[in-house]
């Protein structure tokens, strides 16, 4: 795959406009992890494909979407931090995880939440 077309599937993935991004700085100003999403959105506008797909500032996001509630031109920047993660598995070969594969850590007090969650994000 070139680069280019990395770059247009990373905008299919994300599913959001990131070239209506005002770069206000809201979504930033509300994330509780500090991952500065806004960074993201503007990286994916501007082609940096190499600096998104080597960041791993992208894992500590917590996936609560209050960038995306904040945003008031309706820009999704956690849907492009989820592509960047969902690309940076899939360019690493054998990224699926089966049941049997779930550390034994896990037990009856673990939540089912973070068990769907693992499940939806390493077989999406």
């Amino acid at each position: 795959m070139t680069r280019e077309e990395r770059l247009e599937n990373l905008r299919e993935l994300s599913g959001t406009n990131v070239y209506a991004c005002m770069k206000c700085g809201k979504c930033s100003g509300r994330c509780p992890a500090n991952v500065q999403p806004h960074r993201f959105v503007s990286l994916l506008s501007r082609g940096k494909l190499e600096e998104l797909l080597n960041s791993e500032t992208a894992w500590d996001c917590l996936t609560c979407y209050a960038c995306a509630e904040r945003c008031p031109r309706g820009v999704s920047p956690v849907s492009v931090v989820e592509a960047v993660r969902k690309t940076q598995v899939c360019m690493k070969e054998n990224n699926k995880i089966s049941a049997e594969e779930i550390p034994p850590a896990i037990g009856e007090h673990t939540p089912q939440q973070l068990l769907m969650s693992v499940f939806r994000k390493c077989n999406g």
